[in-house]
Order: C-alpha cells, then sequence, then structure tokens
C-alpha cells in the first residue's frame, strides 16, 4: 500500500491542525496504522498508534489529550486530530502501516513521505 499524508502547515501556538493520511488501495484496511514525528536534528519518535479496526489507540504521552487519531477504512484514510499545539510539536509528521498497532517504528513497514507542521510560539 502506499501512503500519501497531508495537512501540515504553518500555525501559532494553541491552534489546531488535522493531518490526514490516504491508503492507495483496500488493503489499507488489513493494517494497524500509526503517526511517528521528526523534529530537526531529533529522532523519529512515536505520536500515535490506531488499531485495523479502530478499537484500540494508543498515544505518546506528550500529546495525549491534545491529539486523537482515528481512521476511515471504506474511504482508506487515517487522520491525526492536533489541538493545542505547542513550539515542541513542530515536525515532520509519518503515517505508516504495522501487523500490530505500535510504539517502535521498526514495527512499521510502509511510510509516507511526511508533511511538515511548524508551530511558531
Amino acid at each position: 500500500v502506499q501512503l500519501q499524508a497531508s495537512g501540515g502547515g504553518l500555525v501559532q501556538a494553541g491552534a489546531s491542525l488535522r493531518l490526514s493520511c490516504a491508503g492507495s488501495d483496500r488493503t489499507f484496511g488489513n493494517y494497524a496504522m500509526g503517526w511517528f514525528r521528526q523534529g530537526s536534528g531529533k529522532e523519529r519518535e512515536f505520536v500515535a498508534a490506531i488499531s485495523r479496526y479502530g478499537g484500540n489507540t494508543y498515544y505518546a504521552d506528550s500529546v495525549k489529550g491534545r491529539f486523537t487519531i482515528s481512521r476511515d477504512n471504506a474511504e482508506n484514510m487515517l487522520y491525526l486530530q492536533m489541538h493545542s499545539l505547542r513550539p515542541e510539536d513542530t515536525a515532520v509528521y509519518y503515517c505508516a502501516t504495522a501487523t500490530l498497532a505500535s510504539t517502535d517504528y521498526h514495527d512499521y513497514g510502509y511510510w509516507g513521505q511526511g508533511t511538515l507542521v511548524t508551530v511558531s510560539s
């Protein structure tokens, strides 16, 4: 499956953004999905993950209560709703597939190209 992430942009602290990740075909529904991010000069870090049918979600402590991951398998879409954005959320955000939802990026196989989120103070 190919993934296309979108929705990034430049926003002020406290704003909201919704990222989207479009899967190329119906195999999208066969995978758990995750969002990761990588800031400049930093390692890629886990943000959120969702199980294959959306029944289970997982979040990094740094985004818990501010971000919500969701998916629409009928539309082959993954979302990340982000509220109360902070400058430290600035990063390139990637969506990726996994057999099972995981916080470890090594467990993810297919990756989207990333979308840049910049949060100004």
